[in-house]
């Protein structure tokens, strides 16, 4: 997750809103409480939406608080803990780790690499913790690293690995709330869809609103391979031509996610996940897809 997945805020409820932004803040706490505070600067509201989905799915009440922080020192925030947040943290540090050592190894960044060896001992507490998620997540960016090597032109292939890293994300956590066997299966079934489609959703989301700076600089897209770009088109005009193939996948992917979030038994944080799947990504797809368009002379 690599901050696509936010919320609509103007139409969230104030005190959703207050609930959302406390996770958030809550594994921005757990992170640096656990972990030190070096590996807070990865965080974004996508693990927010992690941690209020599987807390959802959970009968336990959160442990909520006020606290300062570096920020906002002054006036104490809304933090929330419980096992999801400190989840969800955990997400974060495994995706933060692995793109660290991407970029090290792809594009001979030696800021990454140093940050890398920072966070190497982490890293395997975490590995630790979560083996399978570990190297189901190994295993899908080493093949999304070899695709990309190729120039991959088959976008379902290497956006399908992406999937599966987030398929394993929303069913690696085990829900404290399910007595019946049956209900925590018939969730984790459609955790598993709802990863599925969102990671489908969030590598074409990345990779149209990269195009025109990954053509300029050279770095792989896959649908620079996909729809065959020679060179001679602007890629403005490039950007414009592909756009109406990727907007109806985004939408499908959305479509998927709504109807998967209707079958699932959500006991708290419905306003917010709702708010989330089904007006947040939307909003988030048009404003990615509409960056090109115009209106009295302004970006949309």
């Amino acid at each position: 997750m690599i901050g696509y997945v936010t919320c609509e805020k103007p139409e969230m409820k104030i005190r959703d809103f207050e609930v959302y932004s406390g996770y958030y803040c809550g594994i921005c706490k757990s992170i640096g409480r656990r972990y030190g505070q070096l590996q807070r600067m990865s965080l974004s509201y996508d693990m927010a939406f992690l941690a209020s989905l599987l807390s959802g799915l959970e009968t336990g009440k959160d442990q909520i608080c006020r606290e300062h922080c570096v920020i906002h020192h002054i006036t104490k925030k809304t933090v929330i803990k419980n096992r999801a947040v400190d989840y969800a943290g955990d997400v974060m540090l495994l995706l933060a780790w692995y793109k660290l050592r991407d970029d090290a190894a792809d594009e001979n960044r030696i800021s990454a690499g140093l940050l890398s060896l920072a966070m190497k001992k982490k890293f395997r507490k975490i590995e630790d913790v979560y083996p399978e998620l570990a190297m189901d997540m190994q295993s899908s960016i080493s093949e999304i690293g070899r695709l990309e090597e190729e120039k991959c032109s088959d976008l379902d292939l290497i956006s399908d690995n992406f999937a599966h890293i987030m398929e394993s994300v929303f069913t690696c956590y085990e829900t404290a709330c399910a007595p019946d066997p049956k209900r925590q299966e018939h969730n984790r079934r459609l955790l598993k869809h709802l990863g599925y489609m969102m990671g489908k959703w969030i590598y074409l989301i990345d990779a149209y609103d990269d195009l025109e700076k990954d053509i300029a600089s050279g770095a792989y897209n896959p649908l620079i391979y996909r729809y065959g770009y020679d060179g001679s088109q602007d890629p403005a005009d490039f950007r414009k031509s592909v756009r109406e193939q990727c907007e109806r996948n985004l939408l499908i992917y959305c479509s998927e996610m709504e109807k998967t979030v209707d079958l699932l038994d959500i006991k708290k944080n419905k306003g917010i996940i709702e708010n989330i799947v089904y007006m947040g990504l939307l909003r988030r797809t048009d404003k990615v897809l509409g960056k090109e368009e115009k209106t009295d002379g302004k970006p949309l």
